[in-house]
């Protein structure tokens, strides 16, 4: 009895046709999905999802996207879960492009992810060394900087920056009420919180799924590029997304500094 929660967010509408591919698979997976939509996604995305049985809220009226915002978004797809699934047992919370890839390339793997994450209240899913290396610099060097501070705190070695987690129903409760990080950096606040303060129990699974998954809708592009390593470069080439990503990690940082 897992429930999925996720956010979603495609206004390019470039995850429609593998959401087409995936959503029988997930349905299977799952006992509940719901889809916590942001505005500016194609309303195409909305009908298939709905059509396949999917619950799919709007944000509220007002509340800002992006990272400083991020928190206060998986919150409320952890809310809709909760009200829309009452008797599932776990909620299972990850990025909606994360959970397709997932789904896609390593099903196995994600079906018996959902089979241990029951046996705790809070499961961090990372990701395996290779999954890691499969980013861009820009992602692994500042991502690297938030879990060694995680772990310097928690004496936890754990990749907790892939945006996916297992949660009981109590844990999921737990952060609506009380876990009120907005920021991304709640991928460091949740995990605390459940471990510190709530004093739930914890587990930690690496994974092959949480891989790069953003290749997946940039087809097109790699192939002008001519490779994979290309696009890449181009990524880690650009100064403006390491200003974004070192920002990220402060709000990571930041977040554990104050959950600790």
């Amino acid at each position: 009895m897992v429930a999925l929660a996720a956010t979603h967010h495609d206004p390019e509408s470039r995850l429609y046709h593998q959401t087409g591919r995936m959503l029988p698979i997930l349905c299977t997976f799952y006992s509940y999905i719901a889809i916590l939509m942001t505005p500016s996604t194609h309303t195409e995305s909305r009908s298939l999802l709905q059509n396949a049985g999917v619950r799919v809220s709007d944000g509220q009226p007002g509340i800002p996207q992006g990272y400083t915002h991020l928190g206060l978004w998986r919150r409320q797809a952890l809310e809709q879960a909760l009200r829309g699934a009452p008797d599932a047992t776990h909620i299972h919370f990850c990025d909606f492009d994360r959970v397709l890839h997932w789904a896609e390339f390593y099903p196995d793997e994600l079906q018996a992810t959902l089979e241990y994450l029951q046996q705790y209240d809070l499961t961090v899913l990372g990701r395996t060394t290779r999954a890691f290396d499969s980013h861009p610099r820009l992602q692994r060097d500042t991502e690297s900087i938030v879990n060694h501070v995680f772990a310097l705190c928690s004496g936890l070695s754990w990749d907790v920056t892939a945006g996916s987690r297992g949660l009981s129903r109590r844990a999921a409760e737990a952060i609506v009420r009380d876990c009120l990080d907005d920021t991304v950096g709640n991928d460091c606040s949740w995990p605390l919180f459940i471990c510190r303060q709530a004093g739930l129990s914890s587990s930690y699974v690496p994974t092959e799924g949480l891989e790069f998954e953003t290749l997946d809708r940039y087809g097109a592009e790699i192939e002008a590029l001519g490779s994979v390593e290309a696009w890449m470069a181009q990524i880690d080439a650009d100064p403006q997304l390491w200003v974004l990503r070192l920002e990220i990690a402060r709000l990571g940082v930041e977040a554990i500094v104050t959950y600790r």
